[in-house]
């Protein structure tokens, strides 16, 4: 192996952080033409990346902080792969001194946005430039091509971009990376992509429960009907693994491999972060929500083992008609609404931090390289540019359409789980919030009545203006609240 340390001003670009997503970011960048210097805190996993893949292109090796920052041409372009919060700013703090002005880092990691801001904010007290990028797309994205979601000011882009986009996934020659906004747009994008994600994965779940337990398929058929689906609007990266997933069988008890997998699923918090989010912008994100509780039940399971063993069930369920057809309809649906619930929160969050998101630049680059990346996208691309001013997706024609025909289905099949006693929050969370944003009258009249009761919040009337107050305990008399 050559020994390149050292070698300076000469590498366009840098990568710090060579984990899994780390090393194939930086074999892709190098596998398209550019100079690429390699770092990691373990010098001997920066050795191994330029031994097994230096023939791919140009990797100069780093053996320290000082060495990467000298291999660089100016401006000096330097991505961090690193794990989110504490890391990072170690990574940050080790960098700076090393930095001149108008330097890039940046944040390629699954950064939570608000640090990405404050990050952003604190290197440009030193005149260095900031990015949160967002990558989407796993490994095999990494290395031949993600999603890209970079969030920084619009000079750093033009320094930054044209490597980002050379290297992202493309669609009709158009890169699945565009400039999102400045400062921790790019992480708030991919945290709220992660959200749809986790309803994604949920939905798909549920549906192979019914299958499996209301519809008595084995795990092989609901894999042969996943690769069915995948040739109908159901298209997509997920549905396609998943029939992938489900036609496996592990090989030391020839069972389905499904069935060898303790049914707890983690996370890595950015499902979390969504629903802290969407609760502090007041946005309703109940298929995202639901997905990220879901995760945490099936990971509660001494919880779960004890009441299994205390609760008394009876007799069995008497069940309900389920069928595959329905199954689809309903997940194209609800999959609708998980998405639309995203996009309503990137507008929000947008107009709250003042980024000027363009929600249909999102749908465009999620169409390929990303884990949510489906057929599905293609048609939300038109539907937000056609109907740009539409409150959500489901108030366009093509969408609202489209769960409309499909609501009996989704209803049926949420009948379904309840009489089967088949868990289904998401499928259920999405019919309830079709049918709230349907209902001429909510309830929500009696809670603003109990909240006035209790502690005088005030509430408003339907036939005149103003607010006003019962005074409950002096004879229900209506005052004026000013």
């Amino acid at each position: 192996m050559p020994d390149t340390a050292g070698t300076v001003g000469t590498a366009q670009i840098a990568v710090t952080g060579l984990a899994v997503m780390g090393r194939n970011l930086a074999r892709n960048l190098a596998r398209n033409g550019f100079r690429v210097a390699v770092h990691n805190r373990t010098t001997s996993r920066a050795e191994a990346l330029v031994e097994e893949f230096g023939h791919e292109g140009d990797l100069t090796l780093a053996r320290s902080m000082e060495e990467l920052v000298a291999s660089l041409e100016r401006p000096r372009r330097i991505i961090v792969m690193v794990k989110a919060g504490a890391s990072t700013d170690a990574v940050l703090d080790e960098l700076l001194p090393l930095l001149d002005e108008g330097d890039i880092v940046a944040d390629a990691g699954n950064a939570y946005w608000r640090d990405t801001v404050r990050r952003h904010d604190a290197l440009a007290e030193k005149g260095v430039r900031f990015a949160g990028v967002g990558v989407s797309g796993g490994e095999v994205g990494a290395l031949e091509g993600p999603s890209i979601m970079p969030g920084c000011d619009g000079d750093t882009y033009g320094e930054l971009g044209p490597f980002l986009e050379i290297i992202s996934a493309h669609v009709d020659d158009e890169p699945c990376c565009t400039l999102i906004g400045p400062d921790g747009s790019g992480h708030f994008v991919k945290m709220v992509h992660n959200g749809i994600e986790y309803a994604d994965m949920q939905l798909i779940a549920e549906t192979y429960d019914l299958l499996r337990g209301s519809a008595g398929l084995a795990p092989a058929d609901i894999a042969d009907t996943f690769r069915a689906w995948n040739d109908t609007e159901l298209e997509s990266y997920l549905v396609e693994i998943t029939a992938e997933v489900l036609a496996h069988t592990d090989s030391s008890t020839g069972r389905p491999f499904v069935d060898v997998v303790r049914d707890a699923a983690e996370q890595k918090g950015t499902g979390r972060w969504t629903v802290q989010t969407a609760l502090d912008l007041g946005v309703p994100v109940t298929a995202i929500a639901e997905a990220t509780m879901a995760r945490a039940v099936s990971g509660d399971t001494a919880r779960r083992d004890a009441v299994r063993e205390a609760l008394e069930f009876g007799a069995e369920p008497p069940g309900g008609a389920v069928t595959v057809d329905d199954l689809r309809q309903a997940l194209y649906a609800a999959k609708i609404v998980a998405y639309a619930q995203g996009l309503d929160m990137v507008r929000e969050g947008s107009q709250q931090q003042g980024w000027d998101v363009d929600p249909a630049d999102l749908a465009r680059i999620w169409r390929d390289g990303c884990i949510i990346r489906a057929r599905l996208l293609g048609d939300i691309t038109e539907a937000v540019e056609e109907h740009p001013d539409a409150p959500s997706l489901l108030a366009t024609p093509t969408f609202a359409a489209a769960v409309s025909d499909r609501l009996p289905a989704l209803r049926r099949v949420v009948s379904a789980a309840v009489g089967s006693g088949v868990p289904a929050p998401v499928f259920s969370s999405v019919l309830s919030y079709v049918d709230a944003l349907r209902a001429e009258r909510l309830p929500a009249a009696l809670v603003q009545g109990l909240r006035d009761y209790f502690g005088a919040h005030t509430y408003e009337r339907v036939d005149r203006d103003g607010t006003f107050h019962t005074l409950w305990s002096e004879g229900a008399a209506e005052v004026e609240a000013g």
